[in-house]
């Protein structure tokens, strides 16, 4: 199946003032640091990892929102064009994203009907009343109801501001969906709903998401592949189901440990400490701070992802190694 998005070597750096004071240094902060994803359609990439690895950032470069210091993301083949050009324009109504804050991503001062419209009076021509019957349409989709069209934002639950936002991204017809922690603001039994929506709309429409959260119970229903952060980088990568069951890479492995499940669980890899400062980034493997494997190799060199006999992409020293299968 051709790739409807490939991310090659991804690297976004900043630079940031060292310290405090009138004379600091500057220094760089990679908050992405050679990132290489792949997408088919009809299928969802979920990208999780710890507050600031860089999965927000990531999700900002796929849409071209943000420029990369280096790398490049192709689009069915084709280089992402550049920012505020009109291919890049016409380009957007197929790609779209959902934000984590739906009120913060809705303009409150317009009913939630004609923000739902607003896609369709950028890229086409159409007529006011064309606009609102597709809006309406969009909105039974998503499960609002047509007496919510000239409702507030604020006049909305929770859930139901986040389908607004869905019903608004979907307007345009988009191949692919950047999901960026579309869920964590919302209560646990509306987070459900919306997980279950997201999925009826893939079924129905064929759409790809690029499913990025921090929360991995959601990940794993959602999910056709995974690929794990750490401090910018990929540290492993493959099918859901395989990673969930076995993860190789001890990072991957003390998030998965945490999950909560119902009956016998898996013995809990609890890391020590907080995560490295991103300006100064441990030498060797990122990870090997935090690490209980960590040998002098890994505080020495940098790992880069293998190639593992499930099909599996690891970034580990030590993942082939008899002692640390048995351990996981």
């Amino acid at each position: 199946m051709s790739a409807l998005l490939e991310a090659t070597d991804l690297r976004r750096h900043y630079q940031v003032r060292a310290g405090s004071g009138l004379f600091t240094a500057k220094a760089t902060l990679r908050a992405v640091d050679g990132v290489s994803l792949t997408l088919a359609p009809g299928r969802t990439l979920g990208l999780v990892g710890e507050s600031g690895c860089g999965k927000s950032t990531t999700g900002k470069l796929v849409l071209g929102l943000v420029p990369p210091s280096a790398g490049t993301v192709r689009y069915r083949g084709e280089a992402l064009p550049a920012v505020g050009t009109p291919v890049w324009r016409a380009l957007r109504r197929r790609i779209q994203m959902v934000y984590q804050d739906p009120l913060g991503a809705l303009d409150r001062r317009l009913p939630v009907g004609r923000q739902i419209e607003e896609p369709l009076a950028i890229h086409e021509q159409t007529t006011p009343a064309e606009r609102r019957d597709r809006a309406l349409a969009a909105m039974n989709n998503v499960g609002l109801q047509p007496h919510q069209y000239d409702r507030y934002p604020h006049e909305l639950s929770g859930g139901q501001r986040q389908r607004v936002v869905l019903a608004r991204a979907l307007m345009t017809g988009p191949d692919l969906l950047v999901c960026d922690e579309p869920i964590s603001a919302l209560d646990v039994s509306i987070q459900a709903q919306v997980v279950n929506l997201l999925l009826d709309l893939q079924e129905q429409l064929g759409i790809a998401y690029l499913f990025i959260s921090h929360d991995l119970k959601v990940v794993r229903q959602v999910s056709h592949d995974v690929a794990v952060m750490y401090l910018g980088r990929i540290v492993e990568q493959g099918e859901a189901e395989s990673l969930f069951a076995a993860p190789a890479h001890p990072y991957t492995r003390a998030l998965v440990s945490a999950i909560p499940t119902i009956g016998p669980r898996r013995e809990r890899l609890l890391l020590q400490g907080d995560p490295p400062n991103p300006v100064n980034v441990p030498s060797g493997c990122a990870f090997h701070t935090r690490c209980p494997f960590a040998t002098p190799q890994c505080r020495a060199e940098t790992p880069t992802l293998q190639p593992m006999a499930n099909g599996r992409l690891v970034a580990c020293h030590r993942v082939h190694e008899p002692a640390l299968q048995v351990a996981a």
